[in-house]
C-alpha cells in the first residue's frame, strides 16, 4: 500500500492540535488515546512523540488514570495562583474607592490604576501592577471616569476663543 502524505503537514499538524485543545471533550479523548497507547506497551516517550505532548504530560495522565481511573482523565478545576489580597482587604478597597484619593492621603482627585496601585502598596504592602488594578476597578463594578477639561464648563465666548479653528466667515 502506498504511503499517504498530507500537503503542508506542519501547518495541518498545528491546526489539528488546536482543534484537540478546543474543547474539554476532545482533550479528554486525547488523554484516553495517550493512556491506551501506554497500556498497549508503548513508552511515554514514544507516545509523546506520536501525540505531540511532553513525556512528563503522558506520565501525569497515566498516574492520574492509575489513581482515579477514567475520572482522573477528566478535566477538572484548576486552582491557579492564589490571590494577593484577601476578602477583607478587597472590601476595604471597595470602600476607599468611593472616596477621593485625597481623602486617603493620595494625590489626585480621581482614582486610576496607578493611584490604586500606590495605595495598595502603601496600605497593605502588596505590589500590584497598574493593569491588575484596572481589572480590579472593572471586577468591582466601577467604570472609567476621565477628568474633563475646565474649558468644557466655561462660558460660550471663552470656548470660541479656545477653539483651534475658526468658523467660516470669521
Amino acid at each position: 500500500m502506498k504511503k499517504l502524505t498530507i500537503a503542508d503537514a506542519p501547518v495541518i499538524i498545528l491546526g489539528l492540535q488546536d482543534e484537540i485543545r478546543r474543547s474539554e471533550e476532545s482533550r479528554y479523548d486525547h488523554r484516553l488515546h495517550g493512556v491506551l497507547l501506554v497500556a498497549q506497551g508503548m513508552s511515554c516517550g514514544e507516545v509523546s512523540d506520536l501525540l505531540g505532548d511532553a513525556p512528563r504530560t503522558i506520565q501525569n495522565w497515566v498516574n492520574r488514570f492509575e489513581q482515579k481511573g477514567l475520572a482522573g482523565l477528566v478535566e477538572g478545576e484548576r486552582e491557579g495562583r492564589p490571590r494577593r489580597l484577601n476578602d477583607k482587604q478587597l472590601d476595604e478597597i471597595g470602600l476607599v474607592l468611593r472616596q477621593t484619593p485625597e481623602a486617603v492621603g493620595m494625590t489626585g482627585y480621581l482614582w486610576d490604576g496607578k493611584t490604586l496601585s500606590a495605595f495598595i502598596k502603601m496600605r497593605f504592602g502588596v505590589d500590584l501592577k497598574v493593569r491588575q488594578c484596572q481589572n480590579m476597578f472593572h471586577n468591582m463594578g466601577f467604570r472609567l471616569r476621565k477628568p474633563r477639561p475646565v474649558i468644557a464648563r466655561a462660558d460660550p465666548v471663552a470656548q470660541e476663543q479656545y477653539k483651534k479653528t475658526q468658523k467660516m466667515g470669521e
